[in-house]
């Protein structure tokens, strides 16, 4: 027993002389949730070089750690940084250059937008986003016979809120050599009584699209600085965004290479032969701030407007099924070239059609492979027999804002039998342990606090549904945080670098005004971020 004693003494002697290690700061008295099911709560953490060197009690960082910085948190909830797992980044900060159609409640309010905007700016080529005509009195699809006559000579071109329809005038078909002759494939050119009325439906919408000005490269260096400084005030340290072009990765690239973008990106390329061949020829790139590993893949268009492709004809429009964006031969043979790559595959599929299609294609060429994470974007309307197919080596990325602002006319496209298996996100999850959580901004709201309400109430913004919409699919606190930090993190093969506070992970972190986690539901749109960090570094 005494020499017990005097080596315990020797141990507590050695340990109190030792130098404290130092740091390059210290985060004390936090209500930390480290989205760690080994260590799930913490009050402190060391960071050095951008990491996290240890997690625990402030009693325990302050023994052992000395830094230059320390952050006393003063009982503030303290999370991972969140992660988008499905947005349009670059789209986002190019909005902020165009007119803002979001929230219009009839066309009247749109054209008066646009007469607002050209007043200002005189562009020569006018363009906006974010019109939905289910949310007007009359909820037809607008024609161009105003844009027409209040621009004659000016091309204008403007974009639904899903990206999946756009609306032009005269001066932009022309320029597009749009007529009523033009044969349309994977989408609609809409037509009545024998003319064109304006509108485009998904595939055809590339026509305007290609002769749309280029942005000059400051707009386009403005629009990434923008979008990063919306991002980081909601707390967003990492974002997938879902469909980019060489170019505009390779200006990312370089932009968080001289420190001048610092949020971090999953950059999905989109799916074009020429991008494909080329990353397809010069493999992954990977840095600590960029990922690119993976492929954007339109299955089908969108449910607001009748683009996603169905089983069974839309209840609100006799014999329309929707379209396929892709030939299913072409979808085959392009998931077999991707699966012989170390790329993903991240298909939008929405209709119950087009999850079938890309279900079953991911199962048949995956199926000598493991660990592919392939993901399905959206799944938002799935028939029961492809539930049975789902397994772990599908990924399902959703975004339950989607269900709170669908939920007014979904079941009058699906019917009350087909809108039960829509936006069923926890039984999504039960068959694939996983789900990855976003937004599909600009499509909705950046915030991810409005993510996390609707995943876990299934109400909008004005509360709505009382007892919530489709309730049984509604996520816990715990499984819906998950998906908007370490469960993003799987989906994107980053699991080990960030989606949680631990040792060896990246210093990615936020400090909320609110404890999200027990504050009561209702008030939980209403949280605010005190501050985010990128590498430990306060980035807002």
């Amino acid at each position: 027993m005494k020499s017990i004693s005097i080596i315990l003494l020797v141990i507590i002697t050695f340990v109190s002389c030792q130098k404290p290690i130092e740091a390059d700061l210290l985060v004390i008295n936090g209500n930390v949730y480290t989205v760690e099911d080994s260590n799930p709560k913490a009050e402190a953490f060391a960071i050095k070089d951008g990491k996290f060197i240890e997690v625990g009690s402030t009693v325990e960082i302050l023994k052992k750690y000395t830094a230059i910085d320390t952050l006393d948190a003063q009982g503030k909830t303290i999370l991972p940084g969140f992660i988008d797992a499905h947005c349009h980044f670059y789209g986002l900060g190019l909005q902020q250059q165009k007119i803002d159609l979001t929230g219009t409640t009839s066309y009247i309010e749109v054209i008066e937008r646009i007469i607002t905007f050209q007043k200002e700016k005189n562009l020569s080529f006018i363009t906006g986003r974010g019109w939905d005509q289910n949310d007007w009195e009359t909820k037809e699809y607008p024609t161009k016979d105003v844009l027409d006559s209040l621009f004659p000579n000016t091309p204008v071109a403007i974009t639904r809120v899903d990206g999946h329809a756009m609306l032009v005038n005269q001066k932009a078909l022309d320029m597009a050599n749009i007529s009523i002759k033009t044969k349309a494939t994977g989408g609609e050119i809409l037509q009545k009584e024998g003319k064109l009325t304006g509108v485009l439906i998904d595939n055809p919408m590339e026509l305007i699209q290609a002769i749309i000005p280029d942005p000059p490269m400051s707009e386009k260096i403005q629009a990434l600085k923008d979008a990063e400084k919306i991002n980081f005030s909601y707390g967003l340290t990492t974002v997938d965004d879902a469909g980019l072009s060489p170019d505009v990765i390779a200006l990312i690239d370089s932009l968080q290479k001289a420190e001048e973008l610092k949020i971090r990106m999953y950059a999905m390329v989109s799916n074009t032969p020429e991008y494909v061949e080329y990353y397809l020829k010069n493999g992954v790139h990977k840095t600590d701030k960029l990922n690119v590993s993976s492929f954007k893949v339109y299955a089908d268009g969108a449910l607001g407007s009748r683009g996603a492709t169905l089983k069974q004809p839309y209840t609100d429009k006799e014999n329309h099924f929707g379209a396929m964006v892709i030939g299913i031969d072409d979808f085959k043979t392009l998931a077999k070239k991707i699966a012989n790559s170390p790329f993903q595959m991240n298909t939008h599929a929405i209709g119950d059609s087009a999850n079938a299609v890309v279900m079953k294609t991911y199962y048949e060429v995956l199926q000598n492979k493991s660990d592919r994470r392939w993901r399905v974007e959206h799944a938002q309307v799935v028939a029961p027999e492809e539930f049975e197919v789902l397994n772990n080596n599908l990924v399902m990325s959703v975004q339950p804002t989607h269900a709170t602002s669908d939920m007014y006319w979904a079941d009058e496209r699906l019917g009350k039998e087909r809108i039960k298996g829509a936006y069923a996100y926890k039984k999504l999850l039960e068959k694939t342990g996983k789900l990855a959580l976003g937004t599909d901004y600009p499509v909705e709201h950046v915030s991810p606090f409005y993510t996390f309400y609707a995943a876990v109430a299934r109400k909008d913004l004005k509360q709505y549904p009382e007892g919530g919409f489709q309730k049984e699919d509604a996520l816990t606190r715990e499984e819906t945080l998950k998906g908007m930090t370490l469960w993003a993190a799987y989906s994107n093969f980053e699991e080990y670098e960030k989606g949680s506070i631990t040792t060896d992970k990246f210093a990615d972190f936020i400090i909320l005004e609110d404890n999200i986690m027990e504050i009561e539901e209702d008030q939980i749109p209403n949280s605010k971020v005190k501050a985010t960090y990128v590498n430990g570094e306060k980035v807002y």
